[in-house]
């Protein structure tokens, strides 16, 4: 079985089906994330490679030097169906390269028969683990920043919205999410119900309380109070067909109606598959970053 920190060379990341690699046709790349040996969990020097909780994987990259740096959490998306975060692997390397600890996470999906909330338990857990590890590597978190992509985007704003409602059951310590990085996310997912179905234990008219609580925007307008000090980057491409970019302009509109503070950026001409990649993200990240007092 191939780990996902074998090479690979990725040829789409997508909202409705999984990533295609190297890795072979029609191979699921959550059943082959987990290292398959001790020697994979320290594959490179500043890079820590464990199983946050069984059979799910994290990989902590460490900034060069010691001391306290920001911590960015990726989470990939895959339509709640795949979690391949290899896709993120060089926007995770070029922000360490800045002075970030990241790290990128895996988490159980539709494909291996979870669902909600399961998966959002996962992805709180995993933001404990990479902060305990930013803080074993010798840097801790300065704040911490969770970043998705697509349905990614919509778990990381879903537990950064949320507080600690999930994770409940993780061995690690909860920590505050200081800021939310939404690349092409979805965020209302009234508007996504079908898609959003074989992730869901029920339709929405037969457990509507589940739906309500799986929504982000639920969940900034009843923790408004709360999140006064986090601070949000929404990147989106003006090419994007596959999720739209009214998403992103809603959620900018709900932020500043709570009173959150929001970073919008368009990016010219990028579409779904295209827009987290590093070439076009790390440059607005790093300023928002830097420019965050």
């Amino acid at each position: 079985m191939r780990s996902w920190l074998a090479p690979v060379v990725v040829t789409c990341s997508c909202l409705l089906a999984s990533c295609t690699s190297s890795a072979g046709a029609g191979q699921d790349p959550v059943e082959s994330r987990s290292p398959t040996s001790p020697s994979a969990r320290s594959s490179e020097q500043g890079v820590v490679t464990e199983d946050y909780l069984p059979g799910l994987a994290a990989q902590l990259r460490a900034p060069a030097g010691e001391g306290p740096a920001p911590l960015v959490v990726l989470v990939p998306g895959g339509g709640w169906a795949t979690a391949d975060p290899t896709g993120l692997v060089p926007l995770a390397e070029a922000l360490t390269a800045q002075g970030s600890s990241t790290s990128l996470i895996t988490y159980s999906t539709t494909s291996g028969g979870s669902r909600f909330p399961t998966t959002v338990d996962d992805v709180a857990c995993a933001i404990r683990w990479s902060a305990q590890q930013a803080q074993a590597s010798g840097h801790p978190p300065s704040r911490t920043i969770v970043l998705g992509h697509s349905a990614g985007g919509h778990l990381a704003a879903l537990v950064a919205f949320s507080g600690d409602e999930f994770g409940g059951a993780c061995p690690y310590q909860s920590v505050p999410i200081d800021g939310l990085i939404g690349i092409a996310g979805i965020y209302d997912t009234d508007e996504f119900a079908p898609v959003l179905s074989p992730w869901m234990p029920d339709s929405p008219s037969g457990d509507p309380v589940a739906w309500q609580l799986v929504n982000p925007v639920h969940w900034l307008e009843v923790s408004a109070d709360e999140l006064s000090d986090l601070q949000v980057l929404l990147l989106h491409g003006d090419a994007d067909t596959i999720v739209p970019i009214s998403q992103t302009t809603a959620l900018e509109g709900e932020l500043n109606a709570a009173e959150v503070e929001v970073t919008k950026t368009v990016l010219p001409g990028l579409g779904h598959l295209d827009v987290f990649e590093a070439d076009h993200v790390e440059a607005p990240i790093t300023d928002w970053l830097t420019t965050w007092q």
